[in-house]
């Protein structure tokens, strides 16, 4: 088996390489010039020799159908674009197209060769926007609150009517907050783990963060790249939601990263209203039991392991 990775580079492409090596697959992935890439993940992995990196621009139609004939996979994963739903406030065209036309290339690329390539894109959780305490299913409603959101919905509405028009096997991963210590730390997550870490060897730096009520269903990016892999494994292509379904308020995520130190998290923090987002999601939660069909898929790390791992993680930097 082959696949094709859009996106190999970030945390969520880096761990799916990992994982279909381990299965036997040949794997490709994509940069838009693989020549000055560093990779930095995939060597954090120990797997950068294993990978057949090529060059691509996703907004560049000629460029992914030159690539995907080039590397004839059996399958292709687009976890490509502009990740950060703070900086899609900044760049909105950008995140748009980022988004939507690598969805949209990608799909077309698969339809004009008419082979049988099974194809996975990215969604998200925070297309359900505010859910007012309920936790989101397949059938929830979206109502997206960011330029991220927006354009992780349009590319979810493509996907289905590639799916329902020309029979293409496509599915959707509504994946929540997952995380992992190859988050860069722009990310609040990894932001807040390694901010703890340093204040716990000395360093006298406060912690700036926005709205620490906001809830989250965080879960283990590993977990998650097995889910995306099952859905292409189904006879017949479908969306999923994929969460924990649990949910947590960010001053519990610090609260969790301080007290792995003996530390009190209000006592190196500041809440900084400059840091606020324009629209913000009060509370988000998925509700992962369709998933449960993925051949018995189901999470295992919680919120405080997750924050365990990424810990131990940074720490191991300082060795």
């Amino acid at each position: 088996m082959r696949a094709l990775i859009c996106g190999i580079s970030g945390q969520d492409g880096a761990y799916l390489a990992q994982f279909l090596l381990k299965k036997g697959y040949e794997v490709a992935g994509s940069s838009r010039d693989a020549q000055i890439s560093s990779f930095s993940n995939l060597v954090r992995l120990g797997i950068r020799k294993s990978i057949r990196l090529e060059s691509m621009a996703l907004n560049d139609f000629r460029s992914v159908l030159h690539v995907v004939n080039k590397t004839q996979p059996d399958e292709i994963y687009n976890l490509a674009g502009q990740s950060s739903v703070a900086l899609s406030f900044e760049q909105p065209v950008e995140t748009l197209e980022s988004i939507l036309s690598a969805t949209i290339n990608l799909m077309e690329a698969i339809r004009f060769l008419d082979r049988p390539i099974r194809f996975y894109n990215a969604g998200s959780g925070e297309c359900f926007g505010d859910t007012l305490n309920m936790a989101a299913h397949e059938e929830t409603p979206f109502r997206p609150r960011s330029p991220y959101a927006v354009a992780k919905a349009a590319a979810f509405w493509q996907v289905a009517n590639y799916r329902e028009a020309y029979g293409l096997f496509a599915s959707t991963g509504i994946l929540f907050n997952h995380e992992s210590p190859l988050r860069p730390e722009r990310f609040v997550t990894r932001k807040i783990i390694a901010s703890a870490c340093r204040i716990a060897r000395g360093s006298r730096e406060r912690l700036k963060l926005g709205n620490t009520t906001i809830q989250r269903d965080w879960g283990w990016a590993p977990e998650y790249v097995d889910a995306m892999w099952r859905m292409l494994q189904r006879e017949h292509a479908d969306d999923f939601v994929i969460a924990t379904g649990k949910s947590h308020s960010l001053a519990e995520f610090a609260d969790c990263a301080f007290q792995y130190f003996n530390l009190d998290w209000q006592d190196y923090t500041d809440v900084d209203p400059s840091i606020f987002r324009l629209t913000d999601i009060p509370y988000g939660c998925g509700n992962p039991q369709k998933a449960l069909l993925l051949d018995g898929w189901k999470t295992h790390t919680g919120m405080e392991d997750v924050v365990k791992n990424m810990i131990e993680a940074e720490l191991e930097c300082f060795i």
